[in-house]
């Protein structure tokens, strides 16, 4: 591989990461179906590691909320205490679930595209059914989601550690599955994907460290960027596209990737 190519990889990856980090169709599930039928690949570091750009894209967004957030938190305002919480709530499972099975999941899983194909399709089906279901719309603003249904969301977050089932994907359909509407699960995401991202980079820098040399460090700069100028466009922009055209558009988007990879696994022999 030339320089120009080197670059031109993590580059790509990132705008992958960043387009796809809070669509519910598996960021990770299309970085690594990308390495295995582009040859477009990087460690499992560079995956973890590029998503802190996307995390910074949501804070640059939503700057003013979060200010907002913290000031009425600290002048002791009980809707922000409570939003909080269930932030907390929403995050300590999935959370719990990464340190368990790391290295599980990234020696294993992501060595295995088939299950990363059969997670884009059952999960495209998935949320294409939720998307459709008659709607309770019992919860329409996110500072005022009850503590069980962030929890709830929390332990739907665990199952995307699988790649291809999606964090975002996961996390819409429990919400709206228990009440949430549409706009509101969607928003959700965006919250407790800070603590939950925030804390997997930390962690997988720590255990990544020793791993890390120039070139790599080139590599997750460039995805990094990438990833958080693309990501802060989805993220203006998502909010209102779902609210106008819901969730099947990326519902049969995955399946039609998840179908595509498997038949393509089938014919190249795995």
């Amino acid at each position: 591989m030339n320089g120009d190519q080197g670059l031109f990889v993590p580059l790509v990856l990132g705008i992958i990461e960043g387009l796809t980090e809070f669509l519910p169709v598996s960021s990770t599930g299309h970085l690594l179906l990308a390495g295995h039928f582009f040859g477009l690949s990087q460690p499992a570091t560079f995956i973890v590691l590029i998503q802190l750009g996307a995390i910074l894209a949501v804070i640059t967004v939503y700057f003013a909320k979060l200010g907002l957030l913290i000031r009425d938190a600290l002048m002791g305002k009980a809707y922000a205490w409570h939003f909080a919480v269930a932030v907390i709530l929403a995050s300590v499972p999935g959370a719990l679930a990464g340190v368990l099975f790391r290295d599980y999941v990234q020696q294993v899983i992501y060595e295995t595209p088939i299950v990363i194909c059969i997670s884009l399709l059952v999960g495209g089906v998935v949320l294409l059914l939720v998307d459709r279901m008659p709607k309770r719309n019992a919860y329409d603003d996110i500072y005022q989601f009850p503590w069980h249904l962030a929890l709830i969301v929390g332990f739907f977050q665990m199952i995307a550690l699988i790649p291809g089932v999606s964090r975002s994907g996961a996390t819409v359909v429990g919400a709206m599955l228990f009440g949430a509407t549409k706009r509101s699960a969607a928003e959700f995401t965006f919250f407790i994907a800070l603590p939950i991202m925030v804390g997997a980079f930390g962690y997988d820098l720590y255990k990544s460290r020793d791993l890390i040399d120039m070139s790599l460090g080139l590599n997750i700069a460039i995805g990094f960027a990438a990833s958080f100028v693309v990501g802060a466009l989805v993220v203006r922009y998502l909010l209102d596209f779902v609210s106008r055209h819901g969730f099947a558009p990326f519902a049969w988007w995955r399946i039609v990737v998840g179908g595509a990879g498997l038949i393509a696994l089938l014919v190249m022999g795995g």
